[in-house]
């Protein structure tokens, strides 16, 4: 009897997605907030799964939620992500400028508002435009403050 020993090896790659900083205001500390808990002060973070956040600088008068100042959320997962800058009340623009782009995958997709009454940020609930899409995997996400 001949015994046949197969080896099967399949390599899965885990769902990935990062956030990264880039402060040109001088001041204040951006903040990453996952559910209810800052995970991130300005260094990048990692997700291994897909995640929902909010993002805004803290400039001293931010609340926990980034009420008082303007946001962006993001809903990071495979195969499809969403993000958009927030200026719904109590939310407002705080800085310069906010913006967030994608890159690898979707590179160059995203919004900046640098006014409080930017077309590219959600101001009421209806402001669906202001929601850009991508529809790749594994995608990471640049939030800039004062571009």
């Amino acid at each position: 009897m001949m015994v046949i020993a197969c080896n099967a090896s399949t390599a899965v790659r885990a769902e990935s997605h990062l956030v990264r900083f880039l402060n040109r205001c001088g001041t204040g500390t951006p903040q990453l907030v996952v559910g209810g808990q800052i995970v991130s002060t300005g260094g990048d973070f990692v997700s291994n799964g897909p995640f929902v956040a909010i993002s805004y600088l803290q400039t001293g008068q931010c609340g926990f939620n980034g009420e008082n100042c303007a946001t962006v959320e993001m809903d990071l997962a495979n195969p499809t992500s969403f993000a958009d800058i927030s200026l719904i009340l109590p939310h407002a623009l705080n800085v310069g400028s906010i913006s967030f782009r994608y890159f690898v995958g979707c590179s160059g997709f995203g919004a900046t508002c640098a006014s409080p009454d930017c077309s590219t940020a959600f101001h009421n609930p209806d402001d669906q435009q202001a929601i850009v899409e991508c529809g790749n995997s594994d995608v990471n996400l640049l939030i800039e403050f004062c571009v």
